[in-house]
C-alpha cells in the first residue's frame, strides 16, 4: 500500500476493494494513502456492525475528503430465486446493503446480477420476472439518494441478461460494471463481445487479471487479458466509467497503479469521475486488498 503514495495522480481517481471488515482495521493507512475504499459488504457484517459503525468510517472518509463505493453483498444470494423463500432473504440482505448509501454516501453501488445458464436457462422467464421486481425495487432507493446502481457480470456468458435486464430498467441510474476478469475466466468469450453492446450503458470497471482459467484476481498487467487495447477502446469512445481495480494481493495494489500508469492519462480528472472531490457521477473506480 506505501507504494500508493506514489501514484496520488491515480488514487485519487480510484477506489480501493475493502472488505468493511479490513477498512475498519486499516482506515487510518487508507486516509495516510489517500486510498478510496470500494467497501465490500460480504459476509456477515450487515449483521454484526451497527449503523453508527458505517458511520464512523464514512465521517473519517469524507473528512479526508476522500470518496467511496459500496459493493453489495452477492455470495449464496438469489433475488431472482423461483424459491420464494430464498427470493426473501436475498432481497432483505440487499436493502440492508442499499440502507447505508445516505451513510456512506458511494459514488455507486454494484450488485451482481446473478443470472447463471446452467440454472436459471430452464427457468428464464421466471428468473427474470422475479430479479426484475427486486432491482426495480432497490433502484428506487438508489434514485432518491441519487447513486447509480451498477450491475456487474460474473458467470453469465453473454451481454443478453445485462442488456435486457436494463432496458427494462430504463433509468439513468441502472447501468453496467464490467468485470473485465469474470469475461476473461467464466464467459469464454472477450470483452468485445460486451463493451460495444452494453457501452451505452457503462458505469463502471472492475479491473483485474488471470490466465484465461479461473477468476485468480491478479495485478493488471500480470495475466493474459489485453489492457492496451481495452483502454484504447474507452478513450476512442470517449467512455468514462468508474474504474474499481481488484488484485486480491496487497502487493498487486502497486503492480496495477504502475499498469495504469502506462495506460491512461490521468490528470485530467475530468475524464475520471471516480476522482475525489467530483460530484456523484453515472460511473467510478476501485483498487482491493484482502
Amino acid at each position: 500500500m506505501n507504494k500508493a503514495k506514489d501514484y496520488l495522480h491515480i488514487t485519487s481517481c480510484c477506489f480501493v476493494n475493502a472488505p468493511f471488515y479490513r477498512l475498519q482495521r486499516d482506515i487510518d493507512r487508507f486516509i495516510e494513502n489517500r486510498i478510496q475504499p470500494e467497501i465490500g459488504l460480504e459476509g456477515d457484517v450487515l449483521y454484526t456492525q451497527s449503523i453508527d459503525d458505517f458511520q464512523t468510517i464514512g465521517d473519517k472518509l469524507r473528512n479526508a475528503g476522500l470518496s467511496c463505493t459500496i459493493h453489495a453483498p452477492f455470495y449464496e444470494l438469489s433475488p431472482g430465486a423461483i424459491d420464494p423463500y430464498i427470493r426473501r432473504v436475498s432481497r432483505e440482505k440487499l436493502k440492508k446493503a442499499f440502507a447505508l448509501i445516505p451513510v456512506l454516501g458511494p459514488k455507486s453501488i454494484v450488485c451482481h446480477l446473478g443470472f447463471e445458464e446452467n440454472k436459471h436457462a430452464y427457468k428464464e422467464k421466471e428468473w427474470f420476472k422475479y430479479s426484475l421486481e427486486a432491482w426495480r425495487e432497490l433502484l428506487e432507493t438508489a434514485i432518491v439518494h441519487k447513486t447509480p446502481l451498477m450491475l456487474e457480470n460474473t458467470y453469465e456468458r453473454s451481454p443478453k441478461q445485462h442488456r435486457r435486464m436494463l432496458t427494462a430498467l430504463d433509468s439513468p441510474y441502472s447501468c453496467f460494471c464490467l468485470d473485465v476478469g469474470h469475461v476473461l475466466a467464466f464467459a469464454g468469450n472477450s470483452w468485445h463481445d460486451w463493451l460495444p453492446e452494453l457501452s451505452p450503458w457503462l458505469g463502471q470497471l472492475h479491473l483485474h487479471d488471470n490466465h484465461g482459467r479461473i477468476d485468480e484476481h491478479l495485478a493488471v498487467g500480470t495475466g493474459i487479458f489485453d489492457f492496451s487495447d481495452f483502454f484504447s477502446y474507452l478513450q476512442e469512445n470517449n467512455l468514462k466509467p468508474l474504474i474499481t481495480l481488484e488484485p486480491h494481493q496487497e502487493e498487486g495494489l502497486g503492480e496495477s497503479l504502475t499498469a495504469l500508469d502506462q495506460l491512461a492519462d490521468w490528470t485530467d480528472s475530468s475524464h475520471w469521475p471516480g476522482c475525489a472531490g467530483s460530484s456523484n457521477p453515472s460511473h467510478s473506480a476501485t483498487i482491493p486488498l484482502t
